[in-house]
C-alpha cells in the first residue's frame, strides 16, 4: 500500500484535469474555472487595473485556453503556469491596445476631480466664448454641436432626436470641430 501525499493527490488531479480538457470535455472546463479563476482575475486585475476590464480579459482567457488547449505541453510547465500566462498576455495586450489607451485617457464624470472641487467665484461658462464661436458653424454642424456639448446629448441620442443616421451626426460633429479648431488657434 502506498502513501499517498497533498502534493501527489493534487498532481494527480491536476493531470486528470489536463486529460479530460484535451478530451473536450466541457464539465471539466467548469471544474477549471472554479479552481483556477480568482487567481487568475487577480493576475489580470493587478495589469489593467479596473475590475470590468479584468472580467472581459478573464472571459476572452476562458476562451482562449479552451480553443487553445490542444498545445498546452505538461512536460513544459504545470497547468496553471501556462493559463497565467496566457491571461497575463491577453492583459497585456489589452493595456496596449489603441482602445484602451483612448478610453483611459478619459474618465466618467462622475470619477472627475472636477465635480469635487468648487468653481472660482468670478467664473462664468459664457465667458469662454465657445457657444459665440458656434455661431460661425453652418446650421446642420451648430444644431449637432448645440445637442451634443451643450444640450449633453450623445451621438445616439441626437440621431434619434434629429432623425439622422448615426453615422451622418458623427461626419458633421468631426466637421464642426475641426472648423471650431481652427477658430480657436
Amino acid at each position: 500500500m502506498s502513501a499517498t501525499t497533498p502534493e501527489s493527490a493534487a498532481l494527480a488531479t491536476e493531470e486528470l484535469l489536463v486529460q479530460r480538457l484535451r478530451d473536450r470535455d466541457e464539465a471539466a472546463m467548469t471544474i477549471f474555472y472554479d479552481k483556477y479563476s480568482a487567481a487568475l482575475y487577480g493576475v489580470i486585475f493587478r495589469i489593467v487595473k479596473k475590475e470590468e476590464i479584468a472580467e472581459d480579459v478573464l472571459q476572452e482567457a476562458m476562451v482562449k485556453i479552451w480553443h487553445s488547449f490542444p498545445s498546452y505541453d505538461a512536460e513544459k510547465g504545470r497547468l496553471f503556469t501556462w493559463v497565467m500566462n496566457v491571461c497575463r498576455n491577453l492583459a497585456i495586450d489589452k493595456i496596449r491596445s489603441r482602445q484602451y489607451r483612448v478610453g483611459s485617457r478619459t474618465q466618467p464624470i462622475e470619477e472627475s476631480a472636477a465635480l469635487r472641487e468648487a468653481a472660482e467665484p468670478t467664473f462664468r461658462p459664457e465667458h469662454i466664448g465657445l457657444q459665440e464661436m458656434t455661431r460661425q458653424l453652418n446650421p446642420e454642424q451648430r444644431q449637432i454641436v448645440d445637442l451634443l456639448y451643450f444640450g449633453g446629448f450623445t451621438q445616439s441620442e441626437v440621431a434619434e432626436e434629429l432623425s439622422l443616421p448615426l453615422g451622418t451626426v458623427k461626419t458633421r460633429a468631426r466637421a464642426a470641430i475641426k472648423v471650431l479648431s481652427k477658430l480657436i488657434r
